[in-house]
């Protein structure tokens, strides 16, 4: 017991410190999850999966992986694909089925497996992983079509592979006398329709117990947690690795029900899905014998690796897409991000030791090379999905952009200065003609009411790290930047109009609301007056010739800094403005009264 708690502890530890790293440093999370698995596994031996958790740890990776695809499944909305559904369908059915062709031929001609080791392998590489791609999309920050498709065709491709696994494995049982062709088809059938039908009805319960007030809501998080473990193991006994399909439907099912406090739950999945996805990494990486590992992977396993990454993936999403509609810089980016993670790793393990236990004695390769292929993938794709994204344009510019919430002259103005520093800004509003001066600046807009469930598929959040609610409605304000921290960041979401004590604003916008914006120079009514007296933003660009202690010098007491961009692109302000150490290169934005300033004004052009 106190191994297993021990256990439980180190992977903790070791998943959540690789993730701030990541965050940190802005490196791929999966990368660093990995290396600290193989440190702290075989490396140091500090962490001994096999001996802590003993046969406890394949159900509990299961278990893991099932809320892991069912957190996925909830985050699927129709309503995001509308416009995109054609490729996902077919990325999902005929992109899988190219991808597990040329797969079975790749691992039997090249890797050199048996036949049936080689078409069940296959059958687990058709899965691209939700466990890698939703934390490549966060790092990435793509942009909503190719992350919308990726995201889907991870999350409904996740359960297929398990599923073609399954099916052929059955099929050997069946050629070699252990099964029988009717036992085979009836299992087959019966776990289809308890995937699909059964993983719908029990998502259309629930809503219905919620909405009907017959569960209270502090037990909704924990009714559908225990939905997802039975509708899993009760799948799973019907046929082997079908509860991946079963929760990855319910999770579909919830998350495009009309369900009041499903926002709520999204964020409870998505917190334990960050800790699963770190731990379950962890702990198997940190299970590899990595004599064993180095021994089956030979030059014809490179081979295998060079082929299923630059022949295999290429091809069946080109394929696939014809006639999607998609361009073609679009389809070669989706065609190479396609990075394995655990549910290959943890299915691979599993027929390994069905196969070898059969008398298929290369089925023990399976484990080697689904390793190979995780880390090759991982790292070749954690790495270049950004700046390859950047390259081809199809990068959201995360980090250097401001979400405005309320159209006013004042917010225009900021907008109009941002735009011309070349700064991501996009003004929403849920009024047509209060839009209409930023419209006719040129500025990005957004009609609708940023607090409904369109807006939060249609917002490209993703493209700005921050959010000011600046309309004249301070309640309006706090309620946008209490939906959105969660989202954005609480230190990210940004508020005009507060009236507070130092102390008080401290911890008041903990709780609700935003960090205060511009609070020196007043509220909505403060600023739009000072707009009218001839009030402006001005950009000063340091350098070695006029630095941080000039700005200083020169800077009068009524202009306000609003905005830094560092040297290195990054956007800053609030609290990350004033801890920000100022040096040459960075860019300030400030706001005051004309004529005030003996700073050198910021050349647009270079900014």
């Amino acid at each position: 017991m106190d191994a297993f708690v021990t256990g439980i502890a180190l992977i903790g530890l070791t998943g959540i410190g690789a993730q701030w790293l990541a965050w940190r440093f802005q490196l791929p999370a999966i990368v660093l999850l990995l290396v600290f698995g193989v440190l702290a596994g075989p490396v140091t031996g500090v962490l001994q999966p096999d001996q802590m958790f003993g046969d406890l740890m394949q159900p509990l990776v299961g278990l893991a992986v099932a809320i892991i695809l069912f957190e996925g499944g909830l985050t699927l909305n129709f309503h995001e694909i509308s416009g995109t559904s054609k490729a996902v369908r077919r990325l999902v059915i005929v992109g899988a089925t190219v991808a597990f062709l040329l797969g079975a031929l790749n691992a039997y001609y090249i890797a050199g497996l048996s036949i049936w080791s080689a078409v069940i392998f296959a059958g687990i590489l058709v899965v691209t992983g939700p466990t890698v791609i939703m934390p490549l999309l966060r790092q990435a920050s793509l942009a909503q079509r190719p992350a919308s498709l990726l995201r889907w065709e991870a999350i409904l491709a996740d359960p297929l592979g398990a599923l073609i696994a399954v099916l052929f494995y059955e099929i050997f049982l069946v050629t070699t006398g252990a099964h029988h062709l009717e036992e085979l088809a009836i299992r087959g059938v019966f776990a289809l329709i308890l995937g699909l039908g059964g993983g719908w009805a029990i998502g259309q319960l629930l809503v219905r117990l919620f909405i009907g007030g017959h569960v209270p809501e502090y037990l909704k998080v924990p009714v559908i947690l225990v939905t997802i473990l039975a509708a899993y193991a009760v799948s799973n006994l019907v046929l082997e690795e079908s509860g991946l399909l079963t929760v990855t439907v319910l999770g579909v099912a919830l998350g495009n029900s009309k369900l009041a406090s499903l926002t709520e739950v999204k964020r409870f999945k998505e917190l334990m899905t960050i800790l699963l996805v770190s731990g379950v990494f962890v702990l198997m990486t940190a299970s590899l014998d990595l004599t064993t590992l180095a021994a089956d992977l030979d030059l014809r396993a490179l081979a295998f690796l060079v082929v299923l990454l630059f022949v295999v993936r290429p091809i069946s999403v080109l394929v696939a897409t014809i006639g999607c509609d998609l361009p073609l810089k679009e389809r070669f980016f989706i065609g190479w991000i396609a990075p394995r993670g655990i549910v290959a790793v943890a299915v691979s393990g599993y027929f390994a030791e069905l196969l070898m236990s059969r008398g298929v004695e290369d089925g023990g390769r399976l484990t080697a090379l689904a390793f190979a292929v995780v880390v090759v993938t991982v790292v070749a794709h954690g790495f270049s999905i950004g700046p390859l994204a950047r390259a081809l344009g199809l990068s959201a510019g995360a980090g250097t952009g401001l979400l405005i919430v309320g159209s006013t002259p004042f917010s225009v103005a900021l907008a109009e200065r941002l735009k011309s520093l070349e700064i991501p800004v996009l003004i929403a509003d849920r009024n047509w003609h209060r839009l209409r001066r930023a419209r006719a600046a040129g500025i990005d807009t957004h009609y609708g009411e940023v607090l409904s469930e369109v807006a939060e598929h249609s917002l490209p959040l993703s493209s700005y790290s921050y959010m000011l609610a600046a309309s004249d409605n301070d309640a309006y304000n706090t309620l946008v930047c209490t939906n959105y921290g969660p989202e954005i960041g609480r230190a990210n979401v940004l508020q005009i109009g507060r009236d507070v004590t130092e102390q008080g604003e401290t911890e008041f916008a903990v709780t609700l609301g935003g960090r205060s914006f511009l609070s020196s120079v007043g509220g909505y009514g403060a600023l739009n007056s000072r707009l009218q007296e001839g009030w402006k933003f001005r950009a000063t660009r340091l350098s070695d010739d006029y630095g941080p202690e000039d700005f200083e010098r020169d800077r009068p007491e009524d202009t306000a800094n609003v905005f830094v961009r560092t040297a290195s692109g990054r956007l800053l302000a609030g609290p990350s403005l004033k801890a920000h150490s100022l040096k040459s290169g960075d860019l300030l934005l400030s706001f005051g009264a004309p004529g005030t300033s003996k700073q050198p004004e910021g050349e647009p052009e270079q900014a």
